[in-house]
């Protein structure tokens, strides 16, 4: 009886030690993760990150799918970011199109799992705006893209 201690004691460190283990072999975001189809918080578009074809190497955003198609609002491929670097789990150095407003601001783009955050900002990051998209794997039904 004066044993269960002792192993109740080794199992919750080898539990502890385990999950540890399991977190730290956890694979960071990487670039690629950025790429794909995400839809708006608003959920009235769905814009693709891929590759830009100028420069190699960076990330672009365009508007694939949009509620408003058709309408004077229709903001079907319209590009919305291009970001030239990914540094630092994070891709930067580019900009975003706020097509509500028609500016410009700097972006910076983050992945964790299924979820993308486009943060808007001018000057310091810190100052800015943060939108959420959540990964889609196909565009909504009876969708009007172009």
């Amino acid at each position: 009886m004066k044993r269960l201690p002792i192993v109740g004691l080794v199992t919750a460190v080898t539990a502890l030690l385990t999950g540890s283990a399991a977190c730290a072999a956890q694979t960071p975001p990487g670039p690629n993760d950025a790429k794909g189809l995400w839809l708006s918080a608003d959920k009235g578009a769905v814009i693709e990150f891929k590759d830009c074809t100028d420069p190699a190497g960076a990330l672009c955003a365009t508007i694939v799918w949009d509620k408003d198609a058709g309408t004077p609002l229709d903001t079907c491929g319209l590009m919305i970011a291009k970001l030239k670097k990914y540094d630092d789990e994070a891709w930067r150095d580019g900009w975003v199109h706020d097509p509500r407003t028609k500016k410009n601001y700097k972006a910076t783009v983050r992945v964790n799992k299924d979820t993308l955050s486009l943060r808007a900002y001018i000057g310091a990051e810190i100052l800015g705006e943060t939108e959420e998209m959540s990964r889609v794997a196909t565009l909504p039904a009876g969708c009007k893209a172009h």
